[in-house]
């Protein structure tokens, strides 16, 4: 098999920016309405090609916006379609809506500002095949268990990685199940939105209550008819007061007879490792806020019970229920002490899912592709020469690490690399400019593409997210970048997303998103080591 060229690996990149208009028609059949659509070209030349054919003039184009969110990303006139139909307003037919140049306004900014919309359930996507695949395999298994047993409480794992759509699929699982209370347990709160968001605005769930702490209401007064959801966080609903008691809020978890407990991103005990782990970098007052923050507060007010799975959730989880169901991207502990058997476990990785997007596309070239919004990972490597493989190899273990290579002291305005001349090396060569390579590629004829240097990568890399070992190697590498004699990289926009100063939580967000605004005409390079590598979606770092 010949080796794949920089063409074959990468998707072409789109250079249009999409704009949603509207415009109305001056008669008596289109009195009221507006037609809402999209394009990437010039609208009024899109607007009067729509309507020549039908030698149509009396038309007004009354309204022509970017289609960008305030994130950079992109939304859809069917997203706007939608949101005006949620909002009360008649859908005549198509693309035009009965509603006003001001109605449409108001949506594009409750679109672009991220501001939640209420209304009713309009989603009606379905399962996809390996979602199908996921709900069929658990519900057979635990209708197994419980003709074997009628009291048995079965358990069963989903080793999926994201972009699976565990919520929806979960939910359709509790819907095949015919449940009536479900539990849905968590150590990270910010994952709250996908659930309440899956279950509220699907046709599926249309009359199920969802409830949380967050949306406040009296868990004890819900309609006992519907189906309910309750999303909570291990901290906060499994906690003990000072006094080892279960906390009088939650006393009413405890009574009730639950049909299904999900455990959404349970390690199975390697929570604390990698609440330590994700921002070792930052200084250690940082990180503990940090950690306190990402996995919400009262940890160590959780059983210790908890930092391993017992085989028997009663053991320390003082609930009843009829099945658990474990959701999770990395139970590599759960796996490798062999706490499920292969009957109890559904694997999908990023493999199988580009593997069904390139498949459906071979079969189904005229249908819209369930998989076309997941893009494709790609890893490119580099040889790095000789001698900066020597200062990175010159660690505790006298074999490769970043750590050293990128080893930095002082901080603020101060902060430096040890081995400042090497680092300046390797941003010669990530953009084509190392002299001593470039002379050994001339040598063999052969020049691999540089991701700042190939006329192909750059469009990728106008916003990009750079992890460093620490605080002091991300000031470092912003002093190093910024230095008069770094030109080229004085064309980009550095972001300290590191340090106490960057703040904590999601507050280092509102800068990076400020500096890329729309994406199309800045160029950023984020810094970073530890914050924003979870929770956060950056449309940018992966466009």
């Amino acid at each position: 098999m010949s080796k794949p060229t920089i063409e074959d690996i990468l998707a072409p990149k789109p250079t249009a920016r999409p704009r949603i208009y509207a415009y109305a028609i001056a008669d008596a059949a289109h009195h009221g309405q507006l037609k809402v659509g999209q394009t990437t070209r010039d609208v009024k030349r899109r607007v009067a090609e729509q309507l020549k054919t039908a030698a149509i003039q009396n038309f007004t184009i009354a309204l022509d916006e970017p289609a960008e969110r305030d994130d950079g990303s992109i939304f859809t006139d069917h997203e706007v379609r939608a949101a005006l139909v949620k909002k009360g307003f008649e859908k005549v037919t198509l693309e035009w809506v009965r509603c006003t140049v001001a109605d449409v306004a108001t949506v594009l900014a409750e679109l672009r500002t991220g501001q939640r919309l209420g209304g009713t359930h309009h989603e009606t996507f379905g399962l996809r095949d390996e979602q199908l695949d996921a709900v069929n395999k658990t519900q057979d298994y635990y209708r197994s268990i419980w003709a074997e047993d009628a009291n048995a409480v079965p358990r069963f794992l989903w080793n999926a990685k994201m972009r699976f759509g565990k919520t929806f699929t979960t939910y359709q699982l509790a819907k095949r199940l015919q449940t009536k209370r479900v539990l849905v347990l968590t150590f990270k709160p910010a994952v709250e939105d996908a659930w309440a968001s899956d279950l509220e605005n699907h046709v599926d769930f249309d009359g199920w209550q969802y409830l949380s702490r967050s949306t406040g209401g009296d868990p004890t007064q819900i309609d006992r008819a519907k189906p309910v959801v309750y999303f909570g966080s291990f901290q906060d609903l499994l906690g003990r007061d000072a006094a080892g008691n279960i906390k009088p809020r939650n006393e009413w978890l405890h009574a009730v007879n639950w049909d299904l407990v999900v455990f959404d991103e349970y390690h199975f005990g390697a929570w604390r490792d990698t609440a330590k782990e994700l921002f070792e970098g930052e200084d250690d007052a940082v990180a503990k806020k940090e950690a306190k923050l990402e996995y919400a507060g009262e940890l160590d007010g959780i059983n210790e019970d908890l930092t391993v799975l017992s085989i028997a959730e009663t053991d320390f989880l003082p609930i009843t229920t009829r099945a658990y169901l474990y959701l999770s991207g990395t139970p590599f502990k759960a796996l490798a002490t062999g706490e499920f058997i292969e009957e109890q476990i559904f694997n999908w990785t990023y493999t199988d899912e580009q593997r069904a997007k390139a498949a459906f596309a071979a079969t189904h070239p005229d249908k819209r592709n369930p998989y076309g919004a997941l893009p494709q990972m790609r890893l490119l490597t580099y040889q790095m020469p000789d001698e900066l493989l020597a200062i990175a190899s010159g660690g505790e273990f006298d074999e490769f690490d970043l750590n050293a290579f990128f080893e930095a002291k002082g901080t603020g305005d101060v902060a430096e690399f040890k081995h400042k001349s090497d680092v300046q090396k390797w941003l010669d060569i990530i953009r084509g400019g190392y002299a001593a390579q470039s002379a050994e590629l001339l040598k063999t004829g052969t020049r691999p593409p540089f991701p700042y240097s190939d006329v192909r990568l750059l469009p990728y890399l106008q916003h990009s997210f750079w992890y460093l070992p620490n605080v002091a190697a991300c000031q470092a590498m912003a002093n190093l970048l910024a230095e008069r004699h770094n030109t080229f990289w004085l064309g980009y926009q550095v972001i300290m997303a590191a340090g106490a100063a960057a703040g904590i939580g999601l507050e280092p967000l509102p800068p990076v998103r400020r500096a890329i605004g729309s994406g199309f005409d800045t160029k950023t390079i984020t810094l970073s080591c530890g914050k924003l590598t979870t929770g956060v979606t950056v449309a940018q770092w992966s466009a």
